[in-house]
């Protein structure tokens, strides 16, 4: 029921969806949904009628056909007789090898060289310094492949390994160094509990996960003591029988042995073969973003108020144990958002495999097979795919962990 103060309701108009405040933004958004609608609407039409008219359909039947050539670094079986699909494959597993092993290798570089710029000694703050101008101002495809040159041309060839006089030899009888690759032991399983390597491999991963839970837990239960006691109790044996007895326990069970490297024909054999171009490419990726995280890392720590370097040092703390302790653990919160980014651009500069003949998924599907098959559109989209996928996913977990080391208020 109305009373007499009560201001007249205003009828619903037209005008009010561009002049009423209320609507106006919702107005424009829907302008805006709507011709970005039709624009995706008119370029799907032109393509399909550019397709019809050329006698061209998208398809992807040609995945199941026969690839017709070989692979030679590949972590699953494959061969010339497997199919387009299984190519892809290889080619998806090989960039994301590349990708995880320079993402790791590129955090240690970065976060070493970050360290060492701010150190107080002159002579090693200035060779990060030149570490970093150099790196990070030349072309990434330069350095693979002028580590590829240098690999290719400096390391001995496997004949040099032959006879009593060798100019060479494998380093502890276990490792072989050659212009063709690195060749180390390769290990296996006698008894595994599964007739696939692959699933055998995934217990020794879980009893890893497990060990990582239990210690997360013992680690807890130390922190609640010293909260109590003010006494931190030591945790290192406790740490190393949780991540070293349930592992030799399983190793031992499945009975682990090594496939070690030796020298037969032109070649050698057995082991596993790192190829030449993918430690061009794990290294170039490595030393070139790790210069780029390495100013992540200066900004994050000289980000951190110098009070608290001197609050650390005023309770006894040596320099090593602040950075560790108190310095690294606050800069992570500046470290990590642009560190994302070099993630993403290690994942996507691995494209550039090509250029020293690493089978990426670049060079298998968007390469080889794209030549082949002439299904240029489908190869396409496919590697955009992979790649937005692959970049989502990369900055999904790495948001998860900034979001967890992000300061928590009260």
């Amino acid at each position: 029921m109305s009373t007499l103060t009560d201001p007249p309701k205003a009828q619903f108009q037209l005008s009010m969806l561009v002049n009423d405040t209320r609507y106006r933004s919702l107005t424009f958004q829907a302008i805006a949904a709507l011709v970005l609608a039709l624009a995706i609407w008119y370029l799907g039409n032109n393509l399909i009628q550019n397709l019809r008219a050329a006698g061209l359909n998208i398809s992807y039947g040609f995945l199941g056909d026969p690839s017709g050539y070989d692979i030679n670094q590949r972590l699953i079986e494959y061969d010339s007789q497997s199919s387009h699909a299984r190519a892809a494959v290889v080619g998806v597993l090989n960039t994301l090898l590349v990708a995880v092993l320079a993402c790791i290798t590129a955090t240690i570089f970065g976060v070493i060289a970050g360290v060492l710029r701010l150190s107080n000694n002159w002579l090693v703050s200035k060779l990060m310094a030149v570490y970093v101008e150099i790196f990070r101002n030349i072309p990434v495809l330069i350095w693979i492949i002028i580590i590829f040159t240098i690999m290719t041309a400096v390391m001995p060839g496997p004949r040099e390994f032959r006879g009593d006089n060798a100019t060479s030899s494998m380093l502890f009888d276990l490792f072989a160094f050659t212009n063709r690759g690195v060749y180390i032991p390769m290990p296996w399983f006698e008894s595994g509990f599964f007739a696939s390597g692959a699933m055998n491999w995934l217990v020794i991963i879980a009893v890893l996960v497990g060990s990582f839970l239990v210690m997360r837990r013992v680690e807890a239960n130390a922190t609640k003591t010293q909260e109590k006691t003010g006494v931190r109790p030591n945790t290192k044996l406790i740490a190393l029988g949780v991540w070293l007895v349930p592992l030799a326990l399983v190793l031992v069970v499945m009975g682990l042995s090594w496939e070690v490297p030796e020298l037969k024909g032109f070649n050698f054999k057995g082991g596993i073969k790192i190829g030449g171009p993918l430690i061009a490419l794990w290294f170039a990726l490595s030393i070139y973003t790790g210069a780029f995280i390495a100013e992540n890392v200066r900004a994050g720590i000289q980000a951190i108020n110098k009070g608290q370097t001197e609050a650390a040092a005023a309770l006894g703390l040596r320099p090593g144990r602040i950075m560790n302790l108190v310095v690294l653990p606050q800069a992570l919160r500046v470290i990590i958002p642009p560190l994302i980014s070099n993630f993403l651009n290690i994942t996507k500069n691995s494209s550039l495999a090509i250029a020293v003949g690493y089978a990426d998924i670049t060079a298998t599907l968007g390469g080889i097979t794209l030549n082949q098959t002439g299904r240029a559109i489908e190869c396409v989209l496919l590697l955009m795919l992979f790649y937005l996928t692959a970049s989502l996913l990369i900055s999904m977990v790495m948001n998860v962990y900034n979001a967890s080391v992000k300061l928590k208020e009260r």
